[in-house]
């Protein structure tokens, strides 16, 4: 049996594979639609698209086509992997492409399940909470592209979608996976499209993967998927392979952060106190963006002779990103940073470096782009969801994370505890 994940963004893809290797499912991820198919030994295949903030019909249409292209490898189970804070606005992108890929499938009904308790996502009576705020109140309603100012997911869903929706509660999901599904088929001939799942714990998620393993569709974050691969899987030592097929190699690694969210300043402030950094300026991306990648370059170069990778990061707390978006205008300013850090990595891998470190969505999308990744296997895990990758044919490893991801202290670990 093969499941096809369809990410709405690239860090997302890399969240959800590493579940679904940790939990014994082996997996392949590309980055975005295959042109041409590898020799296919996985049991999962995840793609990854950059379509959680695109227009909804663009998001639409690439989900689409991941979903024909899975089935033409044979997937016949398939999963759209969105954030577990639910980034989207009130026209999509959520409830849009569930509606396609419903439709396309056949499908009548799907679950809405972004809870992922160990990174303190959970939904409680369909109120979606980061850690102990809910999620209207956490950082996520200063998001610069999807501010999130609403926690009710039936609320998110009926805004977005076309159909009804409906939540099973936590109560519920403690009576087990038999009464889950019996549930479900009762909301589907009360014309109920869309069925929020409450999750407190890990023991929600494995109740959630044994009634949905059948089902043709699910949506959520990655910690279904705890579930879902631990409701398939057979062989664990599949799974220890597939990790160790995944680990970083090279010597010279970069630290790029492009994320704003609250935990990437963190780590931010927390990796300046004990590796050399450099501040990326906005002004400079716009007035002279390849002189300028060169000096960074330069500056990495003559920097990388310590015990810790360089960071270059154009991370920013809320108040400095609101002055520089009224300043330069929020699309201008964040396409200006992309394309510099995608000179900067093309030009980085010219000189030979191969480890690249990277936080935020949009970043590690740009960063994997331009060095040419399209497919990879997972490897070790350095923080929940966020694993090494290694490219499955040049000499390149990756760690990608999004934005609110990893503890404090994530840059160093993932040199320290997992070297060449």
């Amino acid at each position: 049996m093969r499941l096809g994940v369809i990410a709405d963004d690239f860090t997302g893809a890399t969240d959800i594979a590493s579940f679904l290797v940790q939990n014994g499912l082996p997996t392949i991820q590309y980055n975005g639609v295959p042109e041409s198919v590898d020799s296919l030994s996985a049991r999962a295949i995840v793609i990854s698209l950059k379509s959680r903030s695109c227009p909804p019909q663009l998001a639409i249409d690439q989900s689409l086509a991941a979903l024909r292209w899975l089935q033409q490898q044979g997937c016949d189970r398939f999963y759209f992997k969105y954030c577990s804070t639910f980034d989207s606005t009130a026209q999509g992108n959520i409830g849009p492409v569930t509606d396609a890929l419903l439709a396309e499938l056949g499908e009548s009904q799907t679950v809405i399940s972004p809870s992922l308790p160990v990174n303190g996502r959970t939904v409680y009576q369909g109120y979606l909470f980061v850690a102990d705020q809910l999620l209207s109140e956490s950082g996520m309603r200063h998001h610069p592209v999807t501010p999130m100012t609403d926690s009710n997911l039936v609320r998110l869903m009926t805004r977005q979608a076309q159909g009804k929706a409906a939540v099973i509660n936590a109560s519920q999901l403690d009576k087990g996976a038999d009464a889950v599904r019996d549930q479900l088929a009762t909301l589907k001939t009360q014309g109920i499209n869309y069925v929020v799942l409450d999750a407190l714990h890990e023991q929600h998620l494995l109740t959630q993967g044994e009634a949905l393993k059948e089902m043709r569709l699910v949506t959520g974050g990655s910690g279904l998927a705890i579930g879902i691969a631990r409701a398939w899987s057979t062989a664990q030592q599949n799974a220890a392979e597939a990790e160790w097929a995944g680990r970083p190699q090279g010597q010279r690694a970069i630290v790029i952060s492009g994320s704003c969210s609250q935990m990437t300043n963190r780590q931010v402030n927390a990796y300046r106190q004990i590796a050399p950094s450099f501040e990326v300026q906005v002004e400079r991306c716009l007035e002279d963006a390849a002189s300028y990648a060169d000096e960074l370059c330069d500056w990495v170069a003559a920097n990388s002779q310590q015990a810790l990778a360089p960071l270059l990061y154009a991370t920013a707390d809320a108040q400095q990103l609101q002055a520089i978006q009224q300043q330069y205008g929020a699309a201008r300013s964040s396409e200006a940073v992309e394309q510099l850090f995608a000179a900067v990595t093309r030009e980085l891998k010219a000189r030979g470096w191969q480890r690249f470190i990277v936080a935020g969505g949009e970043t590690s999308g740009v960063v994997a782009q331009t060095l040419g990744v399209t497919a990879f296997h997972i490897g070790p895990t350095i923080s929940p969801g966020v694993p090494w990758v290694r490219d499955i044919h040049q000499p390149l490893s990756l760690a990608l994370k999004s934005g609110n991801f990893g503890d404090e202290q994530f840059f160093a670990r993932a040199q320290t505890e997992f070297s060449a």
